[in-house]
């Protein structure tokens, strides 16, 4: 099933704005509920529907990532992707989105279907846990990004990293030609599109 509009708008639970409802957003809100209810995440350093931007032929390309984790300095600690289907098979392209999003590398990744999720090291990819559980507090995700530190890309890494965030990207927007699947949610585009997505990201306090 892809994520499809229903054609009516829900509240968000981390901003309280309005946004499209679809056959997946209500785990996308439960997601970020659990982070702050069940893993004490302060609501104000996480933030929702978040820009991974990536440059495809002096193109700049955005892929919107489910919920990005920020430290207390606003500096990207973790993206957390939701995946519907097996999660394994969203990890490439999660590193990827980690090892993009600004003024990162962000340490840490994770996706998740809502019922299995597991948690990446961007670094290497090294998968650190599997299960719900994985999800970790802001507390054991600072204790992993110190055990784990990523260095920023070189020109030569950042493309290859643009080019398989786009190609992951593409096809799975692409798999119902674009047409049925709802873009706020997993949308994709190039700059100067009508779908681009204008969140400019979070602050952290």
């Amino acid at each position: 099933m892809h994520d499809i509009s229903l054609g009516h708008s829900i509240e968000d639970y981390l901003t309280g704005e309005a946004v499209e409802a679809t056959t997946y957003e209500d785990i996308r809100q439960a997601l970020a509920r659990l982070l702050v209810e069940e893993r004490g995440w302060p609501a104000e350093r996480l933030t929702p529907r978040y820009p991974v931007r990536a440059t495809i032929n002096e193109q700049t390309y955005t892929r919107v990532v489910d919920l990005a984790g920020f430290d207390g300095a606003g500096r990207p600690l973790i993206l957390v992707l939701f995946a519907p289907g097996d999660v394994t098979t969203y990890e490439r392209e999660s590193l990827a989105a980690a090892r993009l999003v600004e003024n990162g590398p962000a340490p840490l990744v994770a996706v998740t279907d809502s019922r299995d999720a597991v948690l990446l090291v961007t670094a290497d990819g090294q998968r650190l846990e599997q299960g719900m559980y994985a999800l970790p507090s802001p507390e054991r995700a600072k204790e992993l990004a110190a055990a784990h530190p990523v260095e920023p890309l070189d020109e030569t890494r950042r493309c290859m990293e643009s080019r398989i965030l786009y190609a992951y990207s593409e096809s799975l927007y692409d798999c119902c030609g674009g047409a049925a699947c709802a873009a706020e949610g997993r949308g994709a585009r190039f700059s100067g599109t009508d779908d681009e997505p204008e969140n400019g990201g979070g602050t952290a306090t």
